[in-house]
């Protein structure tokens, strides 16, 4: 047992969080994600809030051990959402995609941690100032929506260290042991994952999309979109096509309609390998199998710790 301030914050045994991340973590990935040990996220950004409320339920009746939710503050039905989390006495909330000062507070009365997640030392020191419970600062390595700036973990974890009283977590490229004890190196408490628990068992990710995240090689994802948001995508032929749409300088108007609707359902919950928007980090080049969340949790951890001793025999 590793004992810091982020097991301490979630009273978890590894510093490790498990990324709540759209059409990906239901609720047994974070179920269990939470029984090996680590905090496990709901990614409520996929979800309507019946079928939201039905993911909490069915969490807590899989697991007895700390789990949280990540909330996308753009959500449609937000004030419904959080609602629901304090009717189902949810205690741990990572907001994100927003101004963590608006719902920071309110979730904090209900006595409930709040995390928020950010892209850059700016948006860190706003949200510390918002009184957020600790902060994940994630680099573009990472897949889904991403930061502007195009800072990578290697660079902003240090960064954001040099400025931040609160607990850290680093964020985007870390699917192994020695990664995670690189972030902590570097100022981290502790790390959010998310690439390597979307090749889990457990994941609600579609069969086809698991495929492609093992087949995955370097620069096979490509961060895209920067004029709506940013976003790093798998190269298939829907990114081909925006590619084409790029050449004659589009407007957003243009490539929201490419876009449409639930693109991201269609191809990673769905599993369309063509059309569909497939979401995943660069470190997918390194990920080379679908395995239980519970033997990535230990494989990590046996890495980390045998990264730490041969660094202390150095």
């Amino acid at each position: 047992m590793m004992t810091n301030r982020i097991t301490s914050l979630f009273n978890i045994k590894y510093p490790i969080i498990q990324a709540g991340m759209i059409w990906n973590s239901g609720w047994r990935l974070a179920s269990a994600a939470s029984n090996a040990g680590i905090l496990g996220l709901i990614g409520a950004g996929s979800m309507y809030p019946d079928v939201f409320r039905d993911h909490i339920k069915k969490c807590k009746a899989a697991t007895d051990q700390p789990f949280g939710v990540n909330v996308p503050m753009l959500y449609p039905n937000i004030k419904e959402i959080m609602d629901i989390i304090v009717e189902e006495e949810v205690k741990i909330v990572f907001t994100s995609a927003g101004n963590p000062k608006t719902w920071t507070k309110w979730l904090q009365d209900q006595g409930i941690t709040v995390v928020h997640v950010v892209s850059s030392v700016k948006f860190a020191l706003k949200a510390q100032a918002a009184g957020v419970d600790a902060i994940v600062a994630e680099g573009f390595e990472a897949g889904g929506h991403n930061g502007r700036d195009e800072t990578t973990t290697l660079t902003l974890i240090p960064m954001v260290k040099e400025q931040l009283d609160i607990p850290l977590i680093a964020a985007g490229g870390i699917a192994t042991g020695k990664a995670m004890l690189a972030c902590m190196v570097l100022g981290a408490d502790g790390v959010q994952v998310g690439s390597r628990f979307v090749a889990s068992e457990e994941s609600s990710a579609h069969q086809a999309f698991k495929q492609v995240v093992v087949d995955a090689k370097e620069g096979d994802t490509q961060l895209t979109l920067k004029e709506l948001a940013p976003v790093r995508l798998v190269k298939n032929k829907f990114y081909n096509d925006l590619q084409e749409l790029y050449k004659t300088s589009p407007t957003p108007e243009q490539l929201k309609e490419l876009l449409g609707r639930a693109r991201s359902k269609r191809g990673m919950f769905e599993g369309d390998l063509e059309e569909g928007e497939l979401e995943i980090g660069q470190i997918a080049g390194l990920i080379h199998d679908v395995q239980p969340v519970a033997k990535i949790v230990e494989t990590m951890v046996a890495e980390f710790e045998t990264a730490k001793d041969q660094i202390a025999a150095l």
